[in-house]
């Protein structure tokens, strides 16, 4: 497995695509965060947290992740490298999971330079160093889950055509379901509470610096939900 996700990464790298994405994963948050007026403008809030930081990163993430993962597997079908890769000792579990941790690496790169805004809201603090430790540990922590989970929903959506177009569009589809329909739904029919099976509410918990089990397991829940899906529609296929 550790040689296909290098493969992966390798790959990414030879592209475009890797540079890409890091690229304007931190221009849109810089943008946002930094310089345009608005409601997530840190320096605008007058509050030394990063809040509307962990508020607009699960919306770049939603169309970035599936921007990775849309060629995971549908490339494959398409250049039938797949059926090479199977002719190896290979099992489609192997396969899958390299896939998965290569997208992770990825976009896990791409947080690590927001580890920076760290160092700058504790900075602005008044105190300096005057800053919500267990919030910001927290939201970093469901953030990391959440990447999970968009990364296996997008390595799912790669199966479903060999078009990487139609995959994308696929993922960005489900990741937004699973994100944000939920609670749509729950403030619709507020006596259903089907806001609990939305990944926006499990989110929001453990960015208030609770870390409950509960929400770390329903982000793993849906991660393997999505894998054991992806095995299960290649095999049928």
């Amino acid at each position: 497995m550790i040689a296909l996700i290098k493969k992966e990464i390798n790959s990414f790298f030879a592209s475009p695509i890797a540079y890409l994405v890091i690229g304007v994963f931190l221009l849109i948050n810089g943008l946002f965060l930094w310089v345009f007026a608005g409601d997530f403008n840190i320096l605008d809030a007058g509050f030394a947290d990063l809040n509307a930081f962990f508020e607009l990163a699960p919306w770049v993430l939603l169309f970035l992740i599936p921007a990775v993962t849309m060629r995971a597997l549908s490339d494959e079908k398409k250049m039938g490298t797949l059926e090479l890769l199977l002719t190896k000792p290979i099992s489609l579990r192997t396969i899958v999971l390299g896939k998965y941790f290569g997208a992770i690496f990825l976009v896990m790169l791409a947080l690590l330079p927001t580890l920076l805004y760290i160092v700058t809201i504790s900075e602005l603090g008044n105190p300096p160093g005057n800053w919500d430790v267990g919030s910001t540990v927290g939201s970093y922590i469901g953030l990391s889950f959440l990447v999970f989970a968009y990364a296996a929903i997008g390595i799912f959506a790669s199966t479903l055509s060999q078009n990487q177009i139609v995959a994308f569009i696929s993922a960005v589809f489900l990741c937004f379901i699973f994100y944000y329909g939920f609670d749509a739904l729950d403030q619709l029919f507020p006596d259903a509470s089907l806001g609990v099976f939305g990944m926006k509410y499990h989110f929001d918990s453990v960015s208030r610096g609770v870390l409950d089990t509960r929400d770390l397991l329903y982000f793993l829940s849906v991660s393997v939900f999505f894998l054991v899906l992806t095995i299960f529609n290649l095999r049928k296929k």
